[in-house]
């Protein structure tokens, strides 16, 4: 068998072909990365990939030329502070613009929408310049996500049930704003663009946050447009959700998600095997490495173990691409990093 591209990979358990090996990809925040360069001595994280074998996609976004942000601010209004937490540092959302109001006009009479026309998009090209052999990734939208921080996590869950109207509102306008971002995307990189990220995070640790009528009444059609319009870009739909999603994924599937992530498999509902039975003839599963605790507690021999179930299970007759089932921490030991990528390079190609 030849040897493929890391495109040329995707595709192959995109439309389920054979490929060479298994395709694999890697997700991590940027100090657990820099503890695997270090580790491999490698000076940056693309020498990682390609030591490590792993078909990392390529990420485009747009320059930001709009409005001058307040330092610590971004495009919504929304105020970060950096939050260490022992083995590395995330930022928080510390201020919510939308938390003090209560009605569709008062936003409307006092707060400034993002617009697509705060971005240039020309560069794009360039962002794909030397690294035309990876698949890209680029446009869609997790709206939900910046709902919660502009009006603060709390408030957002109970507008669900008292406000309705104003979250409606609210999330009209992020969509529009998804849109018209994924739109000039599409339109500067024409028929380049191989995923876009069209994601909410409807899951527990132990069921659904939100409740399935509310799922289909309020999130899935507006996702079923951004995803519609992907299709007819000819790009792939790749959807994140973390956590316990199985009652939900037959809706997810018939609004047309094509590859699934993360698996995260210890959560309740979400046994591999089940899934690969019910599902596996209609997504391509991606990720299913836990990171809560296999890669971050967990032996070397324990990682092999799993990866080796992962591609039994998820892989069997095809339809997988090996990652870790959300970001990896600093607390994984890099030689739990590096062993999940060698049994994946070694085993996935059997």
């Amino acid at each position: 068998m030849s040897v493929l591209t890391p495109r040329e990979r995707w595709f192959a358990v995109l439309n389920r072909q054979p490929p060479d090996r298994l395709p694999m990809d890697y997700w991590g925040t940027p100090e657990a990365t820099e503890r695997l360069k270090r580790h491999l001595g490698c000076a940056t994280e693309w020498q990682v990939f390609e030591r490590l074998h792993i078909d990392r996609m390529v990420q485009v976004k747009p320059r930001y030329v709009g409005p001058p942000l307040k330092p610590g601010y971004d495009i919504w209004g929304l105020r970060y502070e950096d939050v260490d937490y022992g083995t590395g540092v995330y930022a928080e959302c510390v201020e919510n613009p939308l938390a003090n109001y209560s009605s569709i006009e008062e936003i409307e009479a006092n707060y400034v929408w993002a617009q697509a026309d705060w971005f240039d998009y020309s560069g794009l090209p360039d962002q794909i310049t030397g690294k035309e052999i990876y698949p890209v990734q680029g446009g869609g939208s997790e709206p939900f996500l910046i709902y919660k921080d502009l009006r603060g996590h709390e408030q957002a869950y109970m507008d669900l049930v008292l406000n309705p109207e104003l979250v409606a509102h609210c999330l009209d306008r992020l969509f529009a704003f998804a849109y018209e971002n994924t739109t000039r995307i599409y339109e500067t990189l024409p028929g380049r663009v191989d995923f876009s990220y069209i994601a909410e995070d409807f899951g527990g640790q132990e069921r659904l946050l939100f409740s399935p009528a509310i799922i289909r009444e309020v999130f899935l059609p507006r996702m079923k447009r951004m995803m519609d319009l992907a299709h007819q870009n000819g790009t792939r739909v790749f959807f994140h959700s973390d956590g316990a999603i199985h009652d939900i994924l037959p809706d997810l599937i018939a609004i047309g998600i094509d590859i699934l992530n993360p698996i995260q498999w210890r959560c309740a509902g979400m046994d591999r095997g089940k899934l690969k039975r019910e599902f596996g003839d209609q997504v391509i599963f991606h990720g299913g490495v836990d990171n809560q605790q296999t890669l971050a507690f967990g032996t070397v021999d324990a990682v092999i173990g799993e990866v080796r179930d992962n591609i039994d299970i998820l892989g069997a007759g095809g339809g997988y691409i090996l990652a870790p089932c959300h970001n990896i921490q600093a607390v994984s030991p890099p030689a739990n990093i590096v062993a999940m990528y060698q049994t994946g390079y070694e085993y996935g190609r059997l």
